[in-house]
């Protein structure tokens, strides 16, 4: 028997297919079953219309029979089958795939979904098998032929004998090295774990003849073993089905057994979508983030389906980092697949459906926001933290996005609002949206900032999380209205009366401000009266972008570049306190420089910031205590 050579370009591409194009060896089944089911849809669509193929859909299937001893797995299937000539052009020469010339010219693409793109899957086959056999019988015709190959070496073609038409496809599994187990493809729990992750929604029955062993009858510890055909795969995806046919229970049970959760989701998305982006998504929210969310090993990414056949497993280019909670699949027909099938091109298409994606998550969150609230503070109480960091993150270029999903607690009740609620709800003499950040709730309540805001009857937002102050900074205002921190500057709470008193006192004591700046040794920028308290007598404010919670923030991360708010010490000018400092000022600068450092050290411990020489403190009040 003549044994044929490959193309030059065919010997080179097949070392690559088995060296480095597929990261995973299981792969192999994906294709050949792939490839079996484009055969049988071949035939399927010609019994369409010729009567003379005598059979219909239910009679189709893909066996898959594995023999241990002989260390072979046969697939099998009862598809359009391969002439001598479809095998030289289809398994002689790689590449050579009629599976793209038979989707570009039947009629009938909507009943009939070809897998196989490119003819080079079949050759996975070669990454565990050092011996391929393959025996078919076209449709139509009276001949068999079997091509059988090692390898890069060559190909051989004869006639055979093949009672039925279709193909038989033998792989003969190389023996184990001490990288690779190539035994366990031999075990029939493996083969169908790798059909149910690949090949699970391929529309034919996939069957294997499964051992099993009973209980002989009439003995009582003997036992029988006996063959039984299964079908391994559903066939049908959940996806595909019309939401009338599912339950909620479905769709749940559906999301725990396919993404490994425990707890039902708190709602599951089912979209069909057909024009510039055609795809089926079934996508999930889950009630909980999962333990490794906020980590850097945490990955994102959807389920990626064409046809029903696994792609990847955890597509990242579906989902924008701030949706990257959502879990699910997507499944489409009209993907560019590379030449392993294994990765994407990153295509128009791609890009498309990602964006659609967005657009559907971003949508089905607001619905939920205004119609099922609690549910809603539910999935935020899990996620909205990246949310936050959405908006936060690529220099704000998304925060029109994400901006109507934040909430943020509120002064108002204590309980969870949304920036336009806020806005809503706001006096009509009010200029800023108020906000104050702080470890805790009760923190910032007791925050003296606070103070004056609460008696004039406006609401803050309380930020008690890291990423909150710099998403509110990145967002700058909501519909025309700046926000304000209540540790900033000129908060708007004055008239221009009580700003001419507070400018003439500041002026009058210019001078003992300048003293008690210079005693904290650059530990502040300015000392001066405040505009903000009303019983407390001092605060810590700060002066630019960068407050005092978000140096907190940035300081506890594990960097070497250490950052400092611009600190100011304000005193309440109708406190009891100002008028000792005066006193002081005139009578003992001495007293009046611990003072100072006592008042900006009392002031760190409010804000929650570390006090950089606590020893120095306790003797200074001691010291005042024995006076």
């Amino acid at each position: 028997m003549e044994t044929k050579q490959f193309k030059a370009e065919s010997k080179k591409l097949l070392e690559m297919m088995i060296n480095s194009i597929y990261t995973h060896k299981e792969i192999f089944l994906r294709e050949l079953i792939s490839n079996a089911s484009d055969a049988i849809d071949k035939l399927y669509f010609k019994s369409l219309t010729d009567d003379g193929v005598g059979m219909n859909k239910d009679d189709f299937e893909i066996l898959i029979n594995v023999n241990k001893e002989n260390r072979t797995i046969t697939i099998t299937d009862n598809g359009i089958g391969m002439t001598k000539d479809e095998l030289e052009n289809n398994l002689g020469t790689i590449a050579k795939s009629g599976s793209l010339d038979f989707k570009s010219t039947n009629e009938l693409g909507e009943d009939v979904a070809i897998i196989g793109q490119f003819g080079v899957g079949f050759y996975s086959a070669f990454m565990v098998s050092d011996l391929v056999t393959v025996r078919s019988r076209a449709y139509g015709s009276d001949k068999a032929y079997e091509w059988q190959s090692e390898g890069v070496e060559g190909y051989t073609i004869d006639e055979c004998d093949k009672e039925k038409p279709g193909t038989e496809i033998v792989l003969h599994i190389k023996e184990d090295t001490e990288e690779e187990k190539y035994a366990e493809y031999l075990e029939q729990y493996r083969l169908q774990s790798i059909i149910r992750k690949y090949s699970d929604y391929i529309r034919f029955p996939i069957k294997m003849d499964v051992e099993h062993e009973r209980k002989k009858e009439e003995t009582e510890n003997e036992y029988e073993k006996f063959i039984e055909r299964e079908t391994i795969n559903s066939m049908v995806p959940v996806w595909k089905k019309n939401k009338s046919e599912l339950t909620d229970e479905e769709y749940n049970n559906f999301y725990k057994d396919k993404f490994f959760d425990y707890s039902d989701p708190i709602k599951h998305i089912h979209v069909k979508t057909e024009g510039t982006a055609t795809y089926n998504a079934l996508m999930y929210i889950p009630s909980k983030a999962p333990y490794d969310y906020y980590t850097r090993e945490f990955e994102k990414g959807l389920q990626l389906y064409a046809n029903g056949v696994l792609i990847m497993d955890k597509c990242a280019d579906l989902l924008p980092d701030y949706f990257s909670f959502v879990k699910g699949l997507v499944d489409s027909e009209d993907l560019s697949l590379n030449i392993s099938r294994e990765m994407l091109q990153h295509d128009r298409q791609l890009r498309l459906i990602a964006k659609s994606i967005e657009k559907t998550i971003k949508n089905e969150l607001t619905k939920m926001l205004k119609n099922e609230r609690e549910k809603y503070e539910e999935f935020y109480k899990a996620f909205g933290l990246q949310l936050k960091a959405g908006v936060y993150s690529s220099y704000g270029m998304n925060k029109d996005t994400l901006v109507d999903l934040l909430m943020f607690t509120s002064s108002s009740e204590e309980k969870y609002t949304t920036l336009e609620e806020y806005v809503t709800r706001m006096r009509e003499d009010q200029k800023y949206i108020y906000y104050a950040s702080g470890e805790s709730i009760q923190r910032i309540k007791n925050l003296p900032q606070t103070e004056m805001i609460r008696e004039k009857g406006y609401e803050i937002l309380y930020l008690t999380e890291n990423v909150d102050e710099f998403a509110v900074k990145m967002l700058g205002s909501y519909k025309e209205k700046q926000f304000m921190s209540v540790s900033s500057g000129d908060l708007g709470l004055d008239t221009p009366e009580e700003k001419e008193e507070i400018k003439a006192k500041s002026e009058e004591n210019k001078e003992m401000f300048t003293f008690m700046k210079d005693s904290l040794d650059g530990k502040v920028k300015e000392v001066r009266l405040s505009q903000r308290l009303k019983s407390h007598p001092f605060c810590l404010t700060s002066d630019g972008e960068l407050s005092l919670e978000m140096e907190k923030v940035l300081n506890a991360m594990p960097t070497d570049n250490k950052v400092k708010a611009e600190r100011v010490l304000e005193i309440n000018p109708e406190h009891g306190i100002f008028e000792k400092l005066r006193e002081l000022y005139s009578s003992d600068k001495d007293t009046l420089k611990k003072y100072t450092d006592l008042l900006y050290t009392q002031a760190l411990l409010i804000e929650g910031l570390s006090v950089e020489d606590p020893v120095e403190f306790s003797n200074m009040i001691c010291d005042l205590m024995i006076k």
